[in-house]
């Protein structure tokens, strides 16, 4: 199993670039993500969050239970920053906004976002053409629903390129195109912050290539997107 690179070790926890396709958990097919790096490093490491199977980018483990604990808090309390980079070969209903809405547990598995707002789950977003017929999505989720940016752009028009489950006919692609690209948050009285740019999928590599992952930074994003822990003024760089 492809295992990642390290991206930064602390006492407490590590942070790792997961590859896209493999399950962070156990499934009937293989061992999973987090079984093989705690094998590989000969160390129990803990799941303090979750990236979906078809999802690459920042995972962060914890090397002990308190670690654990602390770190699930900050999820849990939504004192994380994120932002992911997802690509799709449509155009969304907008070039930028609030995907907002409850979630609602459809068939098989899958999710689907409803007009309620009892309990919704919110992403921001800001689409970018890269290359014809290719749209770079940045996607900052407010709230961390099952599925939530998957199904948030399906909503608007712009299922994920490679996404099966949210776009069955959708054209035979080399990944599912979704990234956790920048993570923060805060342990211990200190502020972390990270970035990880995808290391797979022709597309993701050739929107490097092209500059325009430097139009979606920090420094280019609307000042109402509230990023306390990611914006540089405020974050201490890993």
């Amino acid at each position: 199993m492809e295992l990642g690179g390290l991206v930064y070790e602390h006492a407490d926890f590590i942070l790792v670039n997961k590859p896209a396709g493999v399950s962070v958990h156990k499934d009937d097919t293989e061992q999973g993500y987090v079984g093989a790096l705690s094998e590989s490093r000969a160390e129990p490491l803990w799941l303090v969050h979750r990236l979906d199977k078809m999802t690459s980018g920042l995972l962060l483990l914890a090397r002990n239970q308190t670690a654990a604990a602390a770190l699930s808090g900050c999820f849990a309390d939504r004192q994380v920053d994120k932002l992911y980079l997802a690509i799709s070969c449509h155009k969304p209903k907008r070039k930028q906004g609030m995907i907002s809405g409850d979630m609602e547990s459809a068939r098989r598995g899958s999710w689907k976002l409803t007009r309620g707002r009892s309990n919704p789950a919110r992403t921001e977003f800001i689409c970018k053409n890269f290359a014809p017929g290719y749209n770079l999505i940045l996607c900052h989720p407010l709230t961390g629903k099952t599925h939530q940016i998957r199904v948030a752009l399906k909503s608007e028009g712009a299922p994920i390129l490679g996404d099966s489950r949210y776009e069955p006919d959708a054209p035979v692609s080399d990944r599912g195109y979704l990234h956790a690209w920048q993570l923060g948050f805060r342990y211990q009285d200190a502020a972390y912050c990270f970035r990880a740019d995808p290391e797979s999928g022709e597309l993701f590599i050739q929107a490097t290539a092209t500059g325009v992952l430097n139009q979606v930074d920090l420094e280019n994003l609307p000042k109402h997107w509230s990023l306390p822990l990611l914006r540089p003024s405020t974050a201490s760089e890993n």
